[in-house]
């Protein structure tokens, strides 16, 4: 997982060297907000796997406390009998009998090829995700599109790459897309949350159009799908009293 996030940052850094000498100020601009949100993540890393060595390192000492020897005997250290010492050694050597009937080779084949496309498969929709993740979070949501897409082509049926991927689209404001993918998210999932986001986008989408009317109802129905979401009660605040301007929250931060 880790080597997929950092080859993810690894990536966006390479794209950042490339466009920064020849950009404007106002696209330098963005692409210094970028490699700020790269340097807090990195630092929040090394301050985690800092942490995190400093537990392992209590926890050898008191490893090492718990083993100390005991009249010159290791606490781990049991005397082995000799049924012990043969079975270390490997004896007795049992010998399995032949099957009367040997499995067919050509099965074991097919499975062994089955589970092994089954692994690349979710290997790859892993990797797919992890990428997606790491554009989405740095604001990059074309290049997030892209691979929650892929995310979506190897695994139709995995709600949490579609709900990445409408939210994608809600930040493009292709709001033709994003509705398809979460009306779909909404009629399949059994997740409160994923339900209410969905719920509240279509709600959002539906407010960009200034249908406030079932814009409201999907807020309302958002509402009742998980009540400690709080956007869709805001969003339909927001309609209730906008003057020509609506302010919406897609949800995006609950994910």
């Amino acid at each position: 997982m880790f080597k997929h996030v950092f080859a993810t940052m690894q990536d966006i850094l390479h794209d950042i060297m490339i466009h920064y000498p020849h950009a404007n100020d106002t696209e330098r601009k963005r692409l210094d907000e970028q490699l700020g949100k790269l340097k807090h993540f990195s630092d929040q890393f090394i301050e985690e796997w800092l942490q995190f060595e400093e537990q392992m390192a209590d926890f050898r000492d008191l490893q090492q406390q718990a083993f100390k020897p005991k009249n010159g005997i290791p606490n781990a250290a049991q005397p082995q009998s000799q049924a012990q010492t043969k079975a270390a050694a490997g004896y007795p050597k049992v010998i399995s009998t032949v099957p009367k009937t040997a499995p067919k080779p050509t099965n074991a084949v097919s499975e062994k090829s089955g589970e092994h496309e089954e692994r690349e498969a979710a290997e790859e929709l892993c990797q797919a995700m992890t990428k997606g993740q790491g554009y989405f979070k740095l604001f990059m949501f074309r290049d997030a599109a892209k691979h929650f897409q892929a995310a979506v082509a190897l695994s139709p049926d995995d709600n949490q790459a579609r709900l990445f991927l409408g939210m994608t689209f809600m930040h493009l404001q292709e709001w033709q897309e994003a509705q398809r993918h979460f009306q779909l998210l909404v009629e399949v999932t059994e997740h409160p949350k994923w339900r209410a986001l969905g719920l509240n986008a279509l709600g959002c989408i539906q407010a960009v159009r200034m249908n406030l009317e079932q814009a409201a109802t999907y807020f309302a129905r958002a509402h009742e799908a998980d009540p400690n979401f709080t956007d869709p009660l805001a969003n339909m605040k927001s309609c209730e009293q906008h003057a020509g301007q609506l302010s919406l929250y897609f949800g995006s931060g609950q994910l």
